[in-house]
C-alpha cells in the first residue's frame, strides 16, 4: 500500500475531520442504494480479492441450529486476517485495494448491506490456512454500528475470533471469504428476496445477470435457487450459474454490432423471436436500454422507460426485441464515474449526454435495425390516410397557425402583448461590431421608442408563420406484433417529436368500442377492416390536428419546451381523442358515403 509522505519537522498540524454521528451518515447513505445492491458490492469485492468463484448460498451451520436460512457469499479470494479485517471493515471508507474515484470506494458494501441487515454482517476469512471472524452490527442499546466484542477462549475480549477447520466452507481451500447476512432479527430468513423483486426463486441470480455484461475470463459465479426443497430430491434445488447479459444476448441475437460514436460505443443486438425466450426468469429478455462502464451495467430501463430511451435513439418500431448498450469514452479528460451509490454514470460529474449521442446514432442508424424496422412497419395492414387528412386540413390551414404580430414604425395596425414577437437581439462581433442579418442597436431602439409613443397599443405587422408538416401516423397493435403489452397500456397515442411521427393505439378501448358501435349498427362482424379503417382516419385526423395546433404554441413566451411536451404526452393525447359526438358524425357521414345511409339500408331490407 502507498505510504504517505513524510511529515516536515516544522508542520501546523492538522486534526482529521471526524464523523460525530456515523450511524446516521451510514442510514442516509444506504437510502441511496436499490434494495438489492448490496449482491453487487459483495460481488465485486469477492472479484477485487482475487476469487475465481464466487457462490451466493444459505449458511448450512445456521440453518442447521436455527432453522433460518441465511443468505452468504463464498469466495476463493485472497481472505483477510483477523486484524485486517478489523481495520478495513469498521471503517467507513477503508479497502484493500487502492480507492479511486473510477474504481473501487471502499463504502459499498457496508452502506449498501449493513443498513439493510442491522443484526449484523458475520465476515469469515481464511488467510494462509488461518481463520478468523467479526460480526458487523447496529449495536441494540447504543443504535450504532460497529464491530461486536466477543468474549476470547481465555476469558479476555476482542473483536475478531479465531475460527477452526471445521468451520470452513468446501470451495475455501487456503484462502477466501464468506459473509453472512443476518437481516433485522435474528430469525430472518434473508435468502427471501425483499418484496416486490420479481423472479423470487431467482432473484440473486436475476440482479447479478442484470447488473454484469461480463465476467473476467476464468470465474465462476453461481447462485442458489430453489432453497426450500430437499436437495437430495427437488431438482430445482440447485446452484445456477449467473454468466451475465453479454453472453445471452450473443447467443440470442439475430444481429449484433457495435457502432462508433464521437464520445461513445453503441453496443447493439436484434434478439431473436425464436430465441428470446429462454430464460425469461434469470435474465432480460426483452428490448431495453442500459449504459456499459467496466463490464457493469448501470441504468438499466425496461418496460416503458426503456422504450423512451430506445425510442430517443430512433428505434421506433420493433423496440421489444432491439437492446442497446451505450459505452462512454475516457477522452479529452472528462472522466467517467459512478455515483457513491452506484445507480449512475458521471461525467465530469454531470449525467451522461444521451441526447447528443442519440442525434449521432440516428444519424447512423446501422442498417440491420433499419431493415429490421422496415418489416416491422411492412406487416402492418393499416391504411394510409395521410394525404386524405392533409387534404380536409388545407382550407383550414390558416386556422392553424395562430395570430403572431411584430414591431413595425409604420405597421398599419395596433398591437399588444402577448401577441408581439419581438426581435431578436443584435448578434455582435468580436471586434464590437454587429454581425451580419441583424437590426443596428440605434436603429431597433428608435423603433421601439416610436412604438411606446403610439398613441393606442404599438404600430407593427402581421408576421406569417411558416408552414407546418404534418406528422404521419403509424397504428401499432398487439395482435400485429408492432406494439408491445406494457407499451402505451390504455393510452391512445405517443408523439415522437424528432420523427414527427404519432404512435397510435389500435388496442385502446375508446377506438375499438367505437369500431364495435358501427359494426354493430351496420350489422356486420366485429373486426370489420372497412369500419375500422374509417374509424382509424377520423381519430387520426382528432390527432393530427393536436399536434400541429401544440406546435404552433412553440416559441411562445407563455410556452416553454416542457409546456409543449406535456401538452403532447400520452396523456394529453389519449383526452385529445376522448369525444366522441363529433367523431361519430364523421364516421357515420364516411360509412354512408361508402356503404350506404343506415336508413337506405333499413328501407331496402323492409
Amino acid at each position: 500500500m502507498e505510504q504517505p509522505p513524510p511529515i516536515p519537522e516544522r508542520y501546523d498540524a492538522t486534526e482529521p475531520m471526524g464523523v460525530e454521528n456515523i450511524g446516521f451518515m451510514l442510514e442516509r447513505l444506504g437510502r441511496d442504494c436499490d434494495d438489492l445492491q448490496f449482491l453487487r458490492e459483495l460481488t465485486m469485492n469477492s472479484l477485487e480479492a482475487g476469487a475465481t468463484q464466487i457462490v451466493w448460498d444459505y449458511d448450512r451451520a445456521i440453518y442447521d441450529i436455527s432453522g433460518a436460512y441465511k443468505l452468504c457469499c463464498v469466495d476463493n479470494g485472497h481472505g483477510m486476517s483477523g486484524e485486517e479485517m478489523r481495520r478495513y471493515i469498521n471503517q467507513l471508507s477503508a479497502s484493500r485495494h487502492e480507492q479511486a474515484f473510477d474504481g473501487n470506494f471502499g463504502v459499498g458494501a457496508k452502506v449498501a448491506a449493513a443498513t439493510r441487515n442491522p443484526a449484523g454482517l458475520i465476515y469469515q476469512s481464511w488467510k494462509d490456512g488461518k481463520g478468523a471472524m467479526i460480526q458487523l452490527w447496529r449495536d441494540p442499546v447504543t443504535r450504532q454500528y460497529g464491530l461486536r466484542q466477543f468474549e476470547l477462549p481465555d476469558g479476555s475480549f476482542g473483536y475478531w475470533v479465531p475460527l477452526g477447520p471445521d468451520a470452513k466452507p468446501a470451495e475455501i481451500a487456503e484462502h477466501g471469504t464468506k459473509v453472512i447476512l443476518l437481516g433485522e432479527r435474528e430469525e430472518d430468513d434473508t435468502i427471501e428476496p425483499p418484496p416486490g423483486v420479481p423472479t423470487q426463486s431467482r432473484w440473486v441470480n436475476r440482479y447479478l445477470n442484470a447488473r454484469f455484461f461480463r465476467f473476467p475470463e476464468g470465474v465462476d459465479v453461481k447462485a442458489r435457487e430453489g432453497w426450500s426443497g430437499d436437495p437430495a430430491t427437488d431438482k430445482k434445488n440447485l446452484r445456477r450459474t449467473v454468466r451475465g447479459q453479454g453472453l445471452f444476448l450473443d447467443e440470442v441475437a439475430a444481429a449484433a454490432g457495435v457502432e462508433d460514436l464521437s464520445e461513445a460505443r453503441v453496443h447493439w443486438w436484434i434478439l431473436d423471436e425464436s430465441e428470446q425466450r429462454r430464460n425469461a426468469s434469470e435474465l432480460v429478455n426483452t428490448g431495453h436500454f442500459a449504459a456499459l462502464f467496466q463490464n457493469e451495467l448501470y441504468e438499466l430501463r425496461t418496460g416503458r422507460a426503456g422504450v423512451t430511451r430506445l425510442h430517443q435513439f430512433g428505434v421506433i418500431f420493433g423496440y421489444d426485441r432491439v437492446v442497446l448498450y451505450v459505452e462512454p469514452r475516457q477522452l479529452g479528460g472528462k472522466a467517467i464515474t459512478a455515483n457513491t451509490a452506484r445507480t449512475q454514470l458521471l461525467r465530469e460529474g454531470q449525467p451522461l449526454p444521451y441526447a447528443d449521442w442519440a442525434v449521432e446514432f440516428r444519424a447512423q442508424m446501422p442498417s440491420a435495425i433499419q431493415e429490421y424496422m422496415d418489416a416491422v412497419i411492412a406487416g402492418s395492414q393499416a391504411a394510409d390516410h395521410h394525404e386524405a387528412i392533409a387534404e380536409r386540413l388545407r382550407q383550414y390551414q390558416k386556422l392553424f397557425r395562430l395570430s403572431r404580430y411584430r414591431l413595425r414604425q409604420d405597421g398599419r395596425v395596433r398591437i399588444q402583448e402577448p401577441m408581439i414577437e419581438r426581435p431578436k437581439p443584435p448578434r455582435t462581433t468580436r471586434d464590437g461590431g454587429v454581425g451580419s442579418g441583424s437590426r443596428p442597436r440605434q436603429e431597433m431602439t428608435g423603433r421601439l421608442l416610436a412604438a411606446m409613443l403610439a398613441a393606442q397599443g404599438e404600430p407593427g405587422e402581421e408576421v406569417n408563420t411558416s408552414k407546418q408538416d404534418l406528422p404521419k401516423v403509424v397504428w401499432v397493435s398487439e395482435t400485429e406484433g408492432t406494439r408491445a403489452p406494457d407499451f402505451l397500456a390504455d393510452r391512445a397515442a405517443k408523439y415522437l417529436a424528432e420523427d414527427n411521427l404519432i404512435q397510435a393505439n389500435a388496442d385502446f378501448r375508446v377506438f375499438t368500442d367505437m369500431a364495435d358501435y358501427w359494426a354493430e349498427q351496420y350489422e356486420l362482424e366485429a373486426d370489420n377492416v372497412q369500419v375500422t379503417s374509417v374509424v382509424h382516419e377520423w381519430f387520426e385526423q382528432a390527432l393530427v390536428e393536436t399536434v400541429i395546433g401544440c406546435q404552433a404554441l412553440q416559441g411562445e413566451r407563455e410556452w416553454s419546451p416542457g409546456d409543449i411536451e406535456r401538452a403532447l404526452s400520452e396523456e394529453a393525447l389519449t383526452a385529445a381523442v376522448m369525444q366522441r359526438y363529433h367523431v361519430a358524425n364523421s364516421i357515420k357521414r364516411a360509412l354512408g358515403a361508402r356503404m350506404g345511409s343506415l336508413r337506405e339500408r333499413e328501407s331496402a331490407a323492409s
